[in-house]
């Protein structure tokens, strides 16, 4: 190919690019980049910081360390993912997939419809929902157990909002796993019925193997997710006290209404981290499965 010719092929291939570039450069590169600026001033809402902020170097970050504001929240959010994503979401939507792998007709549709329709419904819909659900007075719950006046959202708010998150986000693991399900030649587990295996032992040493790539990236996108849902803030508030009070919020309160913006950066940018963490956790994973499978 004439050098021309090539050369006219990469500016026209640019070209197709730069839009795009300049929207991630415009929304993730300059904000990230701004964040960080932030996070080493003492920026504020209001006062003398506001009109002119003051470089401060770590002193945010040290501050976030040394605090345990900062410790307690990442607990509650590590407790969190934890509970609602990898033990709720994943065992549950894989449980839902499972059984209905081999189902047809009414059955199947309805329970795939109200699993995702607590997921589409906007957070603020949802929200209402389950206050009205978990009410002391009048809620369904309450109703229902025979537990009148049991205030959850105040004597068990970290497993209401975990339940919460589970009854919400089951449906992307569901969809994940039928999708991985099928995947799996009917052949093998026919093999394996056929010697004798129990239907645990199909599960175990059959479709886990197979899909194990599935399990890590449903995994690794859950986590995320979790890690920075802001939703349980529209049931609680954070509370009682800071009893839920997750990263997210506590970065919400720290920036908005305590109007520490520059302080409140800097926990964006160690929320940021743990995020990567997570994520290389998970990839490490990710490519240990792709070596033992090419051996």
């Amino acid at each position: 190919m004439p050098a021309d010719a090539a050369g006219l092929g990469r500016a026209r291939a640019a070209a197709f690019v730069a839009p795009a570039l300049l929207l991630i450069a415009a929304f993730l590169v300059f904000p990230a980049l701004w964040t960080l600026y932030l996070g080493a001033t003492d920026y504020r809402l209001t006062g003398l910081a506001a009109a002119d902020p003051e470089f401060t170097g770590l002193d945010n970050f040290e501050r976030a360390v040394d605090e345990d504001g900062f410790g307690h929240s990442l607990g509650l959010t590590l407790q969190f993912v934890v509970g609602s994503a990898v033990l709720g979401q994943a065992v549950l939507g894989f449980a839902i997939a499972w059984l209905l792998r081999e189902r047809r007709g009414a059955l199947r549709r309805l329970v795939e419809t109200l699993v995702l329709v607590a997921w589409i419904l906007p957070g603020s819909v949802v929200a209402f929902l389950w206050i009205a659900l978990l009410d002391r007075d009048d809620g369904t719950l309450n109703a229902l157990l025979g537990t009148d006046g049991t205030a959850w959202l105040v004597e068990h708010p970290m497993a209401s909002v975990v339940v919460f998150n589970i009854w919400r986000g089951t449906a992307f693991s569901m969809m994940l796993y039928a999708a991985a399900l099928g995947t799996v030649p009917p052949s093998r587990l026919e093999t394996a019925r056929l010697a004798g295996a129990s239907g645990w032992r199909q599960l175990r040493d059959v479709v886990l193997p197979a899909i194990r790539g599935h399990v890590l990236t449903n995994l690794l996108l859950i986590s995320l997710w979790t890690f920075n849902d802001f939703t349980p803030f529209l049931l609680t508030g954070g509370g009682p006290g800071d009893a839920t009070e997750l990263v997210p919020v506590f970065i919400y309160n720290t920036a908005l209404f305590g109007g520490e913006l520059g302080y409140g950066a800097a926990l964006s940018v160690l929320m940021l981290l743990v995020n990567l963490v997570i994520a290389l956790a998970y990839v490490r994973l990710l490519r240990r499965r792709d070596t033992e499978a090419a051996r």
